[in-house]
């Protein structure tokens, strides 16, 4: 049988972690990461968006029509950028949570929305600016969060006294 000041140390350690938990701070690096993972993604898909605009209807009758873009400036530079992405974005998922990281990823629908209609010129509804609203603020309070669910160690089970008896 365990002790009350064995539960009750037991159960303070498991507070002490739960508070831990949400002092987890990022680093100035770890800013910049999730920055370029925010940005790369809406830029790489509007310079995909713009080289698109120049090329004719590609389908899968015509695969040389999809790899000729490929090649164009525009989609090019597009592609590198989503590569970047997506390295910085395993380099982000490699020190904070999904759950941290996915909602960062989800500010680019306002820059792609900004990118959209100052630099394509694309007309966006009232009702695409209204999800869009919606959708950071969502992101306002998941980023209240840890960037990172630090879980305390299992604590060892002590021998009971029935084995310690045998």
């Amino acid at each position: 049988m365990r002790s009350p000041s064995f539960c009750l140390g037991t159960f303070l350690f498991e507070q002490h972690q739960i508070g831990k938990m949400a002092h987890h701070s990022l680093t100035s690096r770890q800013y910049l990461i999730l920055a370029f993972v925010s940005i790369s993604a809406p830029l790489g898909d509007t310079c995909l968006s713009r080289g698109m605009t120049h090329m004719p209807a590609i389908t899968l009758e015509h695969p040389m029509a999809l790899i000729a873009a490929v090649f164009t400036p525009w989609i090019a530079a597009g592609i590198a950028l989503l590569i970047a992405f997506f390295a910085s974005y395993l380099t982000a998922l490699s020190w904070a949570d999904l759950t941290f990281v996915l909602p960062a990823t989800a500010l680019g629908n306002v820059i792609v929305a900004l990118l959209s209609r100052f630099w394509l010129h694309e007309t966006i509804s009232l009702e695409r600016w209204a999800g869009i609203v919606l959708i950071t603020l969502g992101v306002g309070f998941v980023a209240q969060g840890p960037s990172l669910t630090e879980r305390p160690a299992p604590a060892s089970k002590e021998p009971t006294e029935e084995v310690v008896a045998r």
